[in-house]
């Protein structure tokens, strides 16, 4: 049986000229560079800025969650 776990989600903004896939891999791909353990992403929002009445670039918001590695803390009566 697996031990519990505990898991952070943080967001994560991507951006691409080519296509929203291609801005959440480079999200993804630069976060697991500096993150351990990245275990899902979900896409929150997708947008385009506009230029000259074009897609100028791709965004993608992710929430990517990955397994926390904190240190558990011992509660500590206070003193009285």
């Amino acid at each position: 049986m697996a031990a519990d776990s505990v898991y952070r989600v943080t967001e994560l903004v991507g951006t691409s000229t080519q296509s929203w896939a291609a801005a959440a891999k480079t999200a993804i791909e630069t976060a697991s560079k500096t993150l351990r353990d990245l275990r899902v992403a979900e896409v929150v929002r997708q947008d385009v800025t506009i230029e000259n009445g074009k897609v100028g670039v791709y965004r993608v918001r992710l929430n990517v969650s990955f397994k926390y590695e904190g240190t558990p803390t011992t509660r500590r009566s206070r003193k009285k």
